[in-house]
């Protein structure tokens, strides 16, 4: 039960807030991108657990001159697009004028409290920045909300028992990214490099994609993939089940369409993005969903391959990027014999095990979190009861 001791204040009451900056003049000048500065966008920060540090964009000397460089720490709050996302940076970073960074006081706040405390505003926020045209939340609705705080130290104790759950899962994605790491390095040893075990006896003859070991064939991609189409998901679901999008899950859901196939991001930023859903789940309607043609294309090989090939490059569309099934399915890709990709299955399959048991104990995580988190920040719990 929450006590006289905790107190409604402003954001810019526990800390300095500023927006993103990003003046892009002329607009998406090639001579701003590419250099060694992270540039942060709403995607990254909605696709992110708790720490943001995985970036798809960055900015040259001249991008940071129009820019500014936020420092680890900082809280970024999207205010367009993907309303009212949050991660703390964890790397040095840049962000556009649709992202607000929150620098927490250090004698009145703990970032991580302010960080768990946006998921209890959430929704709030996200029902006060919807327009006719297009969902926006100022700064000043913003600033306008009440956070409910308690003195620094049970503040810093709160943030300690939460961040534990975040930390796991942290912890759990990265031993994920060495393990497909390990399976996309394998795959280019034998696929594209052609060093499989016994290729030295087997001699390279010529085909439409360049010179390759004989018995292999090149085939189009309709005939090795079956084609499906993600769906508009229901509001209100209780999240048994992952919602994927074209950057990976977005949320949750109570029904499933899918399982065991691989998500591809159909139109948008992430146009061409591969994600491979390990067990029942939900795409959404701005995705593809693949699934092997016959029983001698095994799902380890189908991400794989579907992830080497570069999807965007067959991306259309006047407004924004845009694949579709009819573009996809005519692409040509080298297929090589059944037993050498058993072989690769037999080997990947023991990474995704892995990979699936690692997702399955985040997945806990995440709902025991998720469970405490509303008890805990509305002062339900008596922390000191907590070992």
């Amino acid at each position: 039960m929450v006590t006289a001791e905790w107190v409604p204040m402003k954001l810019d009451e526990l800390g300095s807030v500023g927006r993103g900056k990003s003046r892009h003049r002329p607009r998406n000048a090639a001579h701003l991108y590419g250099g060694p500065y992270p540039f942060f966008q709403t995607g990254d920060i909605k696709a992110a657990n708790f720490y943001l540090t995985d970036y798809s964009q960055t900015y040259s000397e001249d991008g940071l001159a129009q820019s500014k460089l936020w420092k680890p720490g900082t809280l970024c709050i999207t205010i367009a697009a993907n309303i009212a996302e949050s991660a703390i940076l964890s790397i040095e970073g840049c962000f556009p004028d649709s992202v607000v960074g929150f620098v927490a006081d250090p004698a009145k706040a703990d970032v991580r409290f302010i960080k768990y405390y946006m998921e209890i505003l959430k929704l709030q926020m996200q029902n006060v920045s919807r327009g006719t045209t297009q969902d926006n939340l100022s700064v000043d609705k913003l600033l306008s909300f009440n956070f409910l705080v308690p003195s620094l130290p049970v503040q810093q104790r709160i943030a300690g028992i939460l961040s534990a759950y975040d930390e796991l899962i942290e912890n759990s994605q990265r031993r994920i990214k060495i393990l497909e790491t390990m399976a996309r390095a394998l795959y280019r040893e034998w696929f594209v490099h052609f060093r499989f075990s016994g290729h030295e006896s087997i001699p390279r003859i010529a085909s439409p994609l360049g010179e390759i070991p004989q018995g292999w064939k090149v085939k189009k991609l309709g005939d090795v993939v079956r084609f499906g189409t993600g769906k508009a998901i229901k509001p209100g679901g209780e999240g048994l089940y992952p919602v994927y999008g074209s950057n990976g899950i977005i949320g949750g859901s109570d029904e499933s369409r899918h399982e065991n196939g691989v998500v591809i991001g159909r139109v948008g930023a992430y146009c061409g993005a591969v994600v491979y859903c390990r067990s029942k789940f939900w795409a959404s309607d701005n995705t593809l969903v693949a699934y092997p043609a016959s029983k001698e294309v095994n799902a380890e090989f189908l991400y794989s391959l579907l992830a080497e090939a570069e999807l965007s490059r067959y991306a259309g569309g006047a407004a924004q990027p845009l694949v579709t099934q009819t573009v996809l399915k005519q692409v040509e890709v080298l297929m090589p014999p059944t037993a050498l990709l058993e072989v690769f299955g037999e080997v990947a399959g023991s990474f995704e095990r892995q990979t699936a048991t690692l997702q399955r104990q985040s997945q806990n995580l995440r709902r025991t979190r998720d469970l405490l988190l509303p008890r805990l920040l509305s002062g339900q719990i008596d922390i000191e009861a907590i070992a």
